[in-house]
C-alpha cells in the first residue's frame, strides 16, 4: 500500500489532474446515473480544501510575522502595487472590449434571490466589519480579512516571545502545511467529481445562448493572462515572464478553474510559491492577501457584464467613466467576498451608477449565473493565478536590483 501511495506521488500532479478530468468526462457522459455518487469526490475535495485553507492562512502569517528578523525587507508594497495594476489594466481592457465588441443581451431570465450591497458604503462598512471580527469566527467562516489582521497582530506579539515558543509556532505551521500536501495530492479525484457532476447535471447546452458573452469573457480573461501580466512581469523584473505565467496558469489556474474557489487555492498557491523558492516572509501574507483583494478577474466581470447591459439599453457611457466604475466596483469586491455569487453581485451596484434599475441589473446577475460554470471557473483561475504571478514578480524584481 505505502509504495502504492509513493508511486502515485510520484506522478506530476498536473497529470494526474487532467488524467481526473478526462476520466470524469468519460464517466459524465456514458454513466452519469449508474455513477452519480462520484460527485461526492468533488463535494468532500472543495470542503477539504475550504477547511484547512483559515487555519493555514492563519498558522502561516503568524509564524512568517514572528520569526520575520528586523531590518530584512519584504516585497509587500510591490506587490499590492501590482495587484493593484493588475486590476485597473484588466478592467481597463475589459472596457476596451466591450466599445469593440458590444454584446446585446436577451432579458428574458428571472432575477436570482441573492441580496447584493447597496451602495459602496455598505461594502466599506462591510469590509471594515469583517477586519474587526471575533478570531474564532473569522477562522469558522473563513472570513480572510479578519483572519490576516488577528494574523499579523499575534505575529507582531509574538515577535518577543522566546525561542521555545517560536519553535512551537513554526512546527505547527509545518504540520499545518504537510496536511494541505495530503489534501492536495487528492486534487485529480475531487476534479474528476466535479467535473462529472457539471457535465452530467448542467451540459452545454444551456450556454448556447450566451456563447457570444462567453467568448468576450473568456476571451478578455485569457488576454489578461496571457499578455497584460507578462507585459506586467517583464517590466517589473526584465525577464521572460512566460515560464512564470504558464506555470502559474498550468498549477494554480487548473486547480482554480475547477474548484471556483480563490479561498480554496490558497494552499495550492502556497505549495507553488515554495516551489519556487520564494520568499515565505512575503508569500505567506500576499497570497490569502490575493485571494481577498486581487479582483483583475472581476474587473473583467464586472464590467463585460455592465456595459452590455448598458449597450442593450442604449444606454451611452463616456469611456473614461466606465473605467474608473468598474475599477473600483472590481476593488471593493473584496467587501462583498463572502458573498455567494462574488463579483456578479457586484454588478446591481455598478449599473446603478449609469442609471439601470434593480430590475434589469439582476437580470444581468442571472445570466451571470447561467453562465457561471464558465466565467466563474475563468475568473478564479485568473484572480489565482495572479496572486503567485505578482507575488513572483516582485521576488524577481528584488533580485534583480540587488544584483
Amino acid at each position: 500500500m505505502k509504495s502504492l501511495f509513493e508511486k502515485w506521488n510520484s506522478i506530476n500532479l498536473v497529470n494526474r489532474i487532467i488524467a481526473g478530468i478526462i476520466i470524469g468526462v468519460v464517466l459524465a457522459l456514458t454513466v452519469p446515473d449508474a455513477l452519480s455518487g462520484v460527485t461526492i469526490l468533488g463535494t468532500l475535495f472543495i470542503a477539504a480544501l475550504k477547511a484547512v485553507a483559515p487555519v493555514l492562512v492563519f498558522v502561516l502569517v503568524i509564524n512568517a510575522i514572528a520569526s520575520h528578523v528586523s531590518g530584512k525587507a519584504t516585497n509587500m508594497k510591490m506587490i499590492l502595487v501590482l495587484y493593484a495594476i493588475g486590476t485597473f489594466l484588466a478592467g481597463l481592457v475589459a472596457v476596451v472590449v466591450s466599445f469593440i465588441f458590444p454584446t446585446i443581451l436577451t432579458l428574458k431570465t428571472q432575477a436570482q434571490d441573492v441580496a447584493p450591497p447597496s451602495g459602496i458604503l455598505e461594502v466599506l462598512e462591510s469590509l471594515l466589519f469583517n477586519i474587526v471580527s471575533n478570531p474564532v469566527s473569522a477562522i469558522m467562516d473563513a472570513n480572510y480579512l479578519g483572519i490576516l489582521a488577528w494574523a499579523v497582530v499575534l505575529g507582531i506579539a509574538l515577535k518577543v516571545a522566546s525561542d521555545t515558543t517560536k519553535s512551537v509556532i513554526a512546527n505547527v505551521s509545518d504540520a499545518v502545511t504537510k496536511i494541505v500536501q495530503w489534501v492536495i495530492s487528492l486534487a485529480p479525484f475531487g476534479i474528476m467529481g466535479i467535473v462529472f457532476e457539471a457535465i452530467s447535471t448542467t451540459g452545454l447546452s444551456a450556454l448556447a445562448e450566451y456563447g457570444r458573452l462567453i467568448i468576450i469573457l473568456v476571451g478578455t480573461m485569457f488576454f489578461v493572462a496571457l499578455v497584460v501580466n507578462p507585459l506586467i512581469v517583464f517590466v517589473v523584473a526584465r525577464r521572460n515572464p512566460y515560464p512564470l505565467v504558464l506555470t502559474a496558469l498550468k498549477e494554480s489556474g487548473i486547480t482554480a478553474f475547477f474548484t471556483r474557489s480563490s479561498a480554496a487555492n490558497i494552499p495550492v498557491n502556497m505549495a507553488l510559491a515554495e516551489k519556487l523558492k520564494l520568499d515565505k516572509d512575503t508569500y505567506a501574507v500576499s497570497i490569502p492577501l490575493g485571494a481577498t483583494i486581487n479582483m483583475a478577474g472581476a474587473a473583467v466581470t464586472i464590467s463585460v457584464l455592465t456595459m452590455a447591459a448598458a449597450n442593450t439599453l442604449g444606454i451611452e457611457v463616456d469611456f473614461i467613466t466606465a473605467v474608473i466604475l468598474m475599477v473600483l466596483s472590481a476593488v471593493s469586491a473584496a467587501g462583498a467576498s463572502g458573498v455567494a455569487g462574488g463579483s456578479l453581485l457586484l454588478i446591481p451596484l455598478a449599473c446603478s451608477l449609469f442609471g439601470i434599475s434593480d430590475d434589469i441589473a439582476m437580470q444581468v446577475v442571472a445570466i451571470g449565473f447561467i453562465i457561471g460554470v464558465i466565467q466563474d471557473s475563468c475568473e478564479t483561475a485568473l484572480n489565482s493565478s495572479s496572486d503567485i504571478v505578482f507575488t513572483a514578480a516582485a521576488e524577481y524584481a528584488k533580485e534583480r536590483k540587488e544584483n
